[in-house]
């Protein structure tokens, strides 16, 4: 079954101290374009995290973040109270205040905080690992669903081709004929001596050249191979996208030799309803 690359994926994970936010989103792209952001205390899992994301995704361009709350149970900022302390002496004697003052105007002094790094936990890790998962999950989910619309719908657009091949090959011995027609009309009209066989020869000839058989049998079996790829278990939006080549190669060659108006318009109309296919198919992972 056909999948979208476009998807969404989120898990909250709610731990003691932080809330852990983790987001997956997914858009169409040739190959597999994957944008990581996450805490730089996280930084040393990062392989670890697009390996994980380029096996399950395949394709398409994605964004992975994971945000993070804390709840105030740990503050990694600290006063450095030695900082503090010497800049209130300095303050001092220059300013006349009270210690309370002194201590306002010293917090907001350079180094007056101290951050202390903050280090990876593994047994937190192991949690958020989990919880990636999940968010993997949810966003093939999404994938799927979508795939499903998009299935529908290439199976109408296929179907409604078909439809007008046989209106093609129902009409084609009434072409042949006013091309026939046509000719012997511009010939008479030239009042010109002309030998009969001669012409009839030319006539087969140039009406040989105008033959689809050859596209019309090629271009229901890349109809039938179209279908036949959409019912297969992986999802391969490359090769449909092949196949909509070849599709397009023979409808265009049929385009070209018809000579014949009411073919012409058959053949606008599945030119129309490929290009959406086409444009579908951009989408398929």
């Amino acid at each position: 079954m056909i999948q979208s690359m476009t998807g969404y994926g989120k898990t909250v994970l709610q731990l003691s101290t932080k809330k852990i936010t983790i987001e997956l989103k997914s858009l169409n792209s040739k190959n597999l374009d994957l944008n990581v952001r996450i805490p730089s205390y996280y930084r040393e899992k990062e392989l670890d995290i697009r390996k994980k994301l380029a096996s399950a995704l395949i394709r398409g361009k994605v964004d992975f973040s994971i945000y993070i709350e804390n709840n105030g149970g740990d503050a990694s900022s600290k006063i450095n109270e030695a900082v503090v302390k010497e800049y209130m002496e300095q303050l001092k004697n220059i300013v006349n205040s009270n210690e309370v003052e002194l201590l306002k105007m010293a917090v907001r002094l350079p180094e007056s905080l101290k951050t202390e790094k903050e280090e990876l936990d593994e047994e937190e890790w192991k949690q958020i690992d989990v919880s990636i998962d999940e968010t993997i999950a949810k966003i093939n989910e999404y994938r799927v669903h979508e795939g499903e619309s998009m299935h529908a719908d290439f199976v109408l657009r296929i179907s409604i081709i078909e439809d007008l091949l046989n209106k093609v090959i129902e009409i084609d011995p009434l072409r042949i004929q006013h091309v026939k027609e046509k000719i012997k009309k511009a010939v008479a009209e030239l009042e010109a001596k002309i030998d009969e066989s001669r012409f009839e020869q030319e006539l087969i000839y140039y009406i040989e050249k105008l033959d689809i058989t050859e596209e019309k049998v090629r271009l229901k079996n890349h109809l039938d191979y179209f279908m036949k790829e959409l019912e297969e278990n992986t999802s391969n939006g490359k090769k449909l996208g092949f196949i909509t080549q070849e599709i397009g190669r023979e409808i265009n060659t049929v385009g070209s030799k018809s000579n014949f108006a009411d073919m012409q318009k058959l053949v606008v109309q599945m030119k129309d309803e490929l290009e959406k296919i086409k444009e579908q198919n951009l989408n398929v992972l």
